[in-house]
């Protein structure tokens, strides 16, 4: 029987199919209200003659189905062999680790906003994304400006005898020291909080009626303070530009370049644009498909879901998703197709967000492809260095060896193929054995056909090192399969009369040849190369300090009556480091799950000495 054949006798109930190479590995998930006429489709020229899915059905062997009784249970099913198989065609929207969110925890006793990467469903209140760290914590500067929240870990501020530094500055409402009532310090959080949703307006009402009462009872310290923060918002408020009268929605701008999309929301909060957020995914697929995917997926994971959502173009199952959606939020959620007017406008401009942000990646591209060619040109290899590998050792006199091996693609970190290896078989200082053995890991057959070969190896030093890896890459047969380089960094030179210090120029050294490459000081190529190298170097250390960390609190723990490999690496999940875990109260210890009182005291008294 024939692939068609097969797919003739599907039923048209609704359901999800999966797509099969000829190995029978899932390349591709989809969901369908009628599975057989969307399958069909697939091999219906006329009904379906796009390229992508020409391309897709070309490694197509064979199609197997899961029936639902709704097309709801379809969209959940769907979502969930996806994210259980991961197919190569399927959409994949992984969280970029770079987006940062500010988080404070209503229920805690004083609540603080700390800066995080991770949003857990804690029960904490999650705000942002935000593109770096440097502008969630410009936030947060301006927030604790305002709202004069605690800094530091509770621990830490109920151990002072006296306020700190933020409290003298006016930065901090000293509730280590009774100087704030826990309904005052509410007012305060719950202010930030309306703030951060963009509710500024309600906040101004609330703060002015707080500062009228205050005076009203002759509190005139209290309608100062209540005054002095109602400036501070109104400044901040004026600046802010309605865009809608009311209500949260999120603006939805798509575009497509070949097999590159990328999608831009638009957060607006209480009628006020108050920011954005990118995405860049590679997808084959038809668009409509890939919005919806984009919908499921990123809604799925977020926080904060709006009331409304307004789409660039239709999709197929926008009453599922809506229906979805709602039940996620606990709440009505729209998915909305403006025609005209303001709503149309907004979604025209995230749409133009889009089309800039894939020129600005096309520029970026461009500009990457120059100084790969640059770097191939200057140093005579054999093929421009779209993929560069560099290797790292970290040791101190041969204890916690670990080694680092990272990659850039098209001159940029590719961190989901970075690789730590922890030394194994070598005992003491020997850092060519060390990048021995992380060679013959890294390039063994296995990992090879798994993760393929660079175009381009990057050591740290001079010829020496260099002379030593290339032996290594000749005895895996491996010489002339990949370039290989070695860059040495700047040494300081002898001062001069002026006691002006010189340095020499970093040097790029070449398998035969005995004179160094000599880049000129500043110039992209040898930028680019010495970021490689110092992110190799930064990827090991963190690894041999992680390492350090560990021992050193495993180490300090041993000793302690009560305290075996379990409640350790509890304390040490717990805490995270030996240091905050000096820090903290006997209470906080004897909180941790696998703790009691008395085993807790006894890691107390010992590590407060």
């Amino acid at each position: 029987m024939t692939l068609e054949e097969k797919v003739r006798q599907f039923s048209t109930s609704p359901g999800v199919y999966q797509m099969r190479d000829a190995d029978g590995v899932i390349i591709y998930i989809g969901k369908a209200r009628n599975l057989r006429q969307r399958v069909r489709s697939y091999f219906n020229s006329s009904g379906d003659s796009r390229y992508h899915v020409k391309f897709l059905m070309a490694k197509v062997g064979d199609i197997d189905i899961l029936l639902t009784d709704t097309e709801k249970e379809a969209l959940l099913l769907e979502n969930t062999l996806i994210k259980q198989h991961r197919p190569r065609y399927n959409l994949n929207l992984k969280d970029d680790k770079t987006y940062f969110s500010l988080r404070i925890d209503p229920d805690e006793a004083f609540p603080r906003f700390t800066v995080v990467r991770r949003r857990p469903k804690d029960g904490a209140l999650y705000f942002g994304p935000y593109s770096s760290g440097m502008s969630a914590r410009d936030v947060l500067h301006q927030i604790t400006r305002m709202f004069p929240l605690r800094h530091y870990p509770l621990s830490t501020c109920m151990s002072r005898k006296r306020t700190c530094l933020y409290y003298q500055i006016g930065q901090c409402s000293g509730p280590c020291q009774k100087l704030i009532t826990a309904e005052a310090y509410t007012a305060l959080v719950n202010g930030a909080v309306l703030f951060l949703e963009g509710k500024g307006r309600i906040l101004v009402s609330e703060l002015r009626r707080r500062m009228l009462d205050a005076s009203s009872r002759e509190l005139y310290e209290e309608a100062a303070r209540w005054r002095n923060l109602l400036r501070s918002i109104e400044v901040t408020v004026e600046k802010q530009k309605v865009v809608l009268r009311d209500g949260n929605s999120d603006v939805i701008g798509y575009c497509r370049n070949n097999s590159c999309v990328d999608i831009v929301i638009l957060f607006i909060r209480s009628g006020v644009l108050s920011g954005s957020r990118h995405f860049t995914f590679a997808w084959e697929l038809d668009d409509a498909a890939a919005l919806s995917a984009f919908l499921q997926q990123y809604y799925s994971e977020t926080s904060y879901i709006p009331e409304e959502i307004m789409l660039p173009f239709e999709i197929e199952d926008r009453k599922e998703q809506s229906n979805l959606l709602s039940e996620l939020k606990n709440g009505a959620v729209s998915l909305h197709l403006p025609i005209k007017g303001t709503k149309r406008e907004l979604v025209e401009m995230a749409v133009k967000n889009a089309f800039s942000m894939a020129r600005e990646l096309v520029e970026k591209e461009a500009a990457s492809e120059t100084v790969l060619e640059e770097l191939y040109r200057r140093l005579d290899l054999s093929r421009i260095p779209r993929r560069i590998e560099c290797y790292d050792i970290s040791t101190i006199q041969g204890r916690f060896s670990v080694g680092s091996g990272i990659v850039f693609s098209m001159g940029r970190a590719d961190t989901a193929r970075y690789r730590r290896y922890r030394i194994r078989s070598v005992a003491g200082q020997d850092d060519f054995a060390m990048l021995r053995e992380v060679f013959v890991r890294r390039f063994s057959t296995e990992n090879i056909e798994k993760d393929g070969l660079p175009d381009l190896v990057i050591v740290d030093g001079g010829i020496g090192q260099l002379n030593a890896v290339r032996g290594i890459l000749s005895e895996l047969s491996l010489e002339g399969g990949v370039d290989l380089i070695s860059l040495a960094k700047s040494r300081v030179l002898q001062a001069d009369s002026t006691s002006v210090v010189r340095k020499s120029d970093e040097r790029v050294f070449l398998p035969g040849r005995k004179n160094p490459v000599i880049l000129r000081q500043n110039s992209k190529p040898l930028l680019l190369l010495s970021a490689i190298r110092d992110e190799a170097h930064r990827f090991a250390i963190t690894y041999h300090r992680k390492l350090r960390g560990k021992e050193g609190i495993s180490t300090a723990l041993e000793n302690i009556e009560g305290i075996g490999p379990k409640r350790r690496n509890a304390l040490l999940k717990h805490f995270g480091s030996l240091q905050h875990l000096k820090e903290v109260t006997l209470e906080d210890i004897a909180a941790v799950k696998e703790m009691n009182y008395k085993t807790a005291e006894a890691v107390y008294i010992a590590l407060r000495g």
